[in-house]
């Protein structure tokens, strides 16, 4: 079953309950409403609405829970969110402004865009792993043959 497109704002709730759930145990209408800075009304017509997706569960006066679905759909758009910002600050955006804007693109770029992006910065990774061993692997074997010629020290 493919997973049902989302609104931008109830991405933003099924994430932060995600986030949440990963800091603690019992999430409430609350905590979500206090991290993403919206009144509770707000947050209990968005969990009722990702109630009738199927994505989130609640018994009343109890936390909110992630279905498995939930569960896999709110990974999902934190990796996203992780990817873009990562991205961000690779180009030399700042990590704030690399947060709030990665929060904003994450909801509108295509899966081809995306899928570019993260392949871009796999081989951005790799790549600097393997000029980090380039660099790291003749200096190492010039230190074992002659460690004295690296020595901080000066001889007169």
């Amino acid at each position: 079953m493919e997973p049902q497109k989302l609104s931008q704002s109830l991405e933003d709730y099924l994430e932060m309950v995600h986030m949440l759930r990963l800091e603690s145990h019992i999430v409430r209408i609350k905590d979500i409403a206090e991290a993403l800075s919206v009144k509770m009304p707000s947050v209990a017509k968005a969990v009722t609405e990702l109630k009738k997706l199927g994505l989130v569960v609640q018994e009343p006066y109890a936390g909110v829970e992630l279905t498995d679905e939930g569960k896999a759909q709110a990974a999902k758009i934190l990796n996203r969110h992780i990817l873009l910002k990562s991205f961000l600050m690779r180009l030399g955006v700042s990590e704030d402004v690399s947060d709030k804007d990665a929060c904003c693109m994450e909801h509108i770029l295509s899966a081809e865009t995306l899928s570019k992006i993260e392949t871009f910065m796999e081989s951005k990774q790799s790549s600097k792993t393997q000029k980090s061993k380039v660099r790291k692997a003749p200096a190492r074997k010039a230190y074992h043959a002659n460690p004295h010629k690296f020595s901080k020290r000066t001889h007169k």
